[in-house]
């Protein structure tokens, strides 16, 4: 069985990332996991962190964006297949963006959506290679890449 990458884009509010990584456990799926930084409060700090106080809260999000930005570029080009989730209580800007950045890329995505957002994501769900209703569904087609 092949070990794949799969970085996992969306909301770092909720544990979808551990329903998929326990569903691909299941399945005896051999994953390693990349993704944002699920901490929020470093994420929010880790401009000021690495790059000193900003002037103001713009500066402070913008340097702490360029951070998490090379972040996510280093692990989406590490990774074999990106799973982007749009949940339903979340606004899902960073998912959109780091979806879009997955189909630029080169690298395959499966976007999950809820029915519910099929009209709101009907551009990524045209460009994505494969979009599901669930997290299990996802689950299924990356258990089935490695059979």
């Amino acid at each position: 069985m092949t070990t794949l990458s799969i970085y996992l884009a969306g909301e770092i509010h909720s544990d979808w990332r551990d329903q998929l990584r326990n569903a691909l456990a299941d399945r005896g799926v051999d994953a390693e996991f990349l993704g944002p930084q699920e901490n929020h409060d470093r994420s929010d700090d880790i401009g000021e962190l690495i790059l000193g106080e900003q002037p103001d809260d713009r500066y402070r999000d913008l340097m702490g964006a360029s951070v998490n930005t090379l972040r996510t570029r280093v692990h989406m080009g590490m990774a074999d297949v990106v799973v982007a989730c749009f949940t339903e209580k979340y606004r899902q800007w960073n998912t959109a963006s780091d979806a879009g950045a997955a189909v630029a890329s080169g690298v395959p995505l499966i976007l999950v959506r809820p029915r519910d957002f099929i009209h709101a994501l009907k551009e990524l769900d045209a460009q994505a290679d494969l979009t599901v209703e669930t997290l299990d569904q996802a689950a299924q087609a990356i258990a089935y890449i490695v059979e």
